[in-house]
């Protein structure tokens, strides 16, 4: 007899609930949540696993991969969809969250999501942990400036490399207000470095990829985008065509219709679909159908 299985994954512990094919539960059960916790549970010879489902979260990657290196056919099932099929539930629980994914299983009721590969994964950590040092340090710029504004002391117009010694030279006066600042330009200038470590770490990701490099041909792609769009695609063949990536529409005509704003964001689809057919069928950018021959 065929089973499915639902798993409702919490921080802590994670919910187990499996269904053999008229539905009935043949086992329910709580279980740390780590991969081998669950393949304990899951690799018992009396079940026949179709599908184990589990709701895409923080842990579901990890999860998702544990499971699947065993040879489990383990399904990563959207958050929205599933929430909406689970509200239908009288009684909220983990336990009932764990019976409707299985029930969800069984009847091929869901949308399944693509669960990224490690290397992608690590890409996309080192996307945001560069872009998050950033933002910290502009954001103590920014409270800097605001802090001097109070004593009437205004920065101006500096560029990163001359603020400390702007900073510096406005409250040279000030012996306990300095005191305090420099406190605050040291976090920054930790930050800055930081950050100059990661964003070196991404050039050379970027330079030593095949695909980074080819999409780097296309006018205004530097690294980052090159690096965060191969991130999120990860699998390019997973999208039944490059269309399916961005609009159709080109970026003027929707700025004549509907404002600047929507040009935008209509370019950039418009570019993802370009890029992701360059990734394809491994092509550089050139500006015309055809190369013109000199």
């Amino acid at each position: 007899m065929k089973h499915d299985a639902g798993l409702d994954i919490a921080v802590k512990e994670t919910s187990v609930c499996i269904l053999d094919e008229t539905g009935k539960i043949c086992r329910e059960v709580k279980v740390a949540t780590h991969p081998e916790d669950l393949l304990r549970i899951l690799q018992d010879p009396a079940w026949h696993l179709e599908r184990v489902g589990l709701e895409a979260c923080q842990l579901s990657q990890w999860l998702f991969d544990g499971l699947a290196d065993a040879g489990l056919p383990v399904v990563c099932i959207e958050t929205r969809h599933a929430k909406a099929f689970l509200k239908a539930q009288i009684n909220k629980s983990d336990r009932n969250d764990a019976r409707g994914i299985a029930q969800m299983m069984r009847v091929n009721l869901f949308r399944p999501v693509h669960v990224k590969t490690l290397t992608s994964q690590k890409r996309r950590v080192l996307l945001t942990a560069r872009k998050l040092l950033q933002e910290k340090a502009i954001a103590i710029e920014n409270d800097i400036r605001g802090l001097l504004l109070n004593f009437g002391l205004k920065i101006g117009i500096v560029g990163a490399v001359k603020f400390e010694q702007r900073i510096r030279e406005l409250v040279a006066g000030l012996p306990d207000l300095a005191e305090i600042v420099e406190r605050l330009l040291d976090a920054r200038c930790r930050l800055r470095e930081h950050f100059a470590a990661l964003h070196r770490k991404l050039l050379d990701l970027a330079r030593g990829d095949e695909v980074c490099r080819r999409l780097m041909t296309i006018p205004g792609v530097g690294p980052v985008v090159s690096l965060a769009f191969v991130a999120t695609i990860d699998i390019p063949a997973r999208f039944r065509n490059s269309k399916a990536v961005g609009l159709k529409a080109w970026a003027m005509k929707v700025a004549q219709r509907r404002g600047s704003g929507k040009a935008v964001i209509a370019l950039a689809r418009r570019l993802a679909v370009n890029m992701h057919r360059m990734w394809c069928d491994g092509t550089e950018f050139r500006w015309t159908r055809e190369v013109q021959m000199a």
